[in-house]
């Protein structure tokens, strides 16, 4: 199947100023400009920062070092407490630290807030060249765009080859993309709840998130800076994404059809426990992340697929001799498991590891002992 990528060409004529989800840079986040980057799909981000954070030490060769790759509303925040500029504590508690799966003792790692994101890296939200925010007129990117940003990264901080790359969902995305497009410069890749390709059906469950933002009135074509920005369609779209992120069976577990304290759902117009917990998920999203990132990374998401151009996943997968661990979560009904095992199929070769949890797709990010003890063997093979 061919697939062909079209770069949006949204055009404003204003932009009002950076967003403080543009600009904010917490203590302990580095920034680095890299430069010119040529995107695959047409034009260029002409001047790129990029905004991380590292633990540990880069030994005198340049590699040591470990690439954590961060989900869709994820950071360079890996650990760590909340604080100015950070609205949420670490989001991969217990993973970092000496003697831990990725060990400060031995490891230098580095975490980045991808391209296109609004934690420090560049995106929507950062100033054009123009002065004016990029707004509805940032240029589409893919996944190999947020890894070629990512590879002016690993330059930059002097890294000459990565001990390990690793990342779940839209992270698993890049770690497996890293290892196609620099083979050379991964040891091992890590794949964390992911897959190959975006399956028509992931595209699918993207759609609905997609128009939930760009139809709610206050979206201005992507220019709201400024402006009440399309909250009301970003936590629409958070509901969306949330139901697949977790299990049926936790679902059914954990709210079964009980109302929320104090509501009556049955014509009192009140809610169910179960609505209240997805009301939570998107005001709490809409608070901290913007919208238009929301959109471009989304869109990243779905134009995934490391065998595009490549003819096809099994050959693009040849490309790599390194170490290749790929881990499922078995409960996960937005990556299943069998898109997991395609992967180390395809590749003839490699680790595969399931995870067990009654949380879907989440469970990479909750079942921290597992997907430790995954990560510390991928690491010490």
């Amino acid at each position: 199947m061919t697939v062909t990528i079209r770069p949006r060409t949204r055009v404003s004529p204003s932009a009002p100023p950076l967003p403080a989800s543009g600009a904010r840079e917490p203590a302990g986040r580095h920034t680095v400009h890299v430069g010119r980057l040529a995107l695959e799909a047409g034009g260029v981000l002409p001047d790129v920062r990029i905004a991380y954070e590292t633990w540990g030490s880069l030994d005198a060769d340049g590699t040591n070092a470990v690439l954590v790759e961060h989900a869709l509303t994820g950071d360079s925040h890996v650990v760590g407490p909340a604080g100015p500029g950070q609205p949420t504590p670490g989001w991969w508690e217990g993973i970092i630290g000496p003697g831990r799966p990725l060990d400060t003792d031995r490891f230098f790692i580095v975490a980045s807030n991808v391209l296109g994101g609004c934690s420090g890296t560049t995106g929507p939200g950062s100033v054009g060249p123009d002065g004016r925010s990029w707004g509805g007129r940032f240029p589409f990117l893919t996944i190999r765009d947020q890894v070629g940003a990512e590879a002016a990264l690993a330059r930059s901080l002097g890294v000459t080859r990565w001990a390990g790359v690793v990342g779940g969902s839209m992270g698993g995305m890049r770690a497996l993309e890293w290892a196609v497009s620099h083979p050379e410069m991964v040891a091992r890749a890590i794949v964390l709840a992911s897959t190959g390709y975006a399956t028509a059906e992931q595209i699918a469950w993207c759609q609905p998130q997609l128009l939930a933002i760009r139809q709610d009135p206050n979206f201005r074509g992507g220019d709201y800076y400024g402006h009440d920005g399309p909250d009301s369609g970003l936590a629409l779209a958070r509901r969306i994404a949330h139901v697949t992120y977790r299990s049926e069976v936790e679902l059914a577990d954990r709210f079964g059809r009980e109302a929320q304290r104090g509501e009556q759902p049955l014509g009192g117009g009140g809610r169910y426990a179960v609505e209240s917990y997805l009301d939570h998920h998107g005001r709490k999203l809409a608070s901290r992340f913007d919208a238009n990132s929301y959109l471009v990374l989304t869109e990243a998401m779905n134009s995934h697929d490391v065998g595009r151009g490549r003819g096809g996943l099994r050959r693009a997968l040849r490309r790599f001799d390194g170490e290749l661990t790929v881990a499922a979560v078995d409960s996960d009904r937005l990556y299943p498991a069998r898109l997991s095992r395609e992967i180390v199929e395809a590749g003839d070769r490699g680790t595969y590891r399931l995870i067990t949890s009654p949380h879907g797709h989440d469970g990479f990010l909750i079942e921290t002992a597992q997907v430790g003890a995954v990560v510390r063997e991928a690491l010490t093979g």
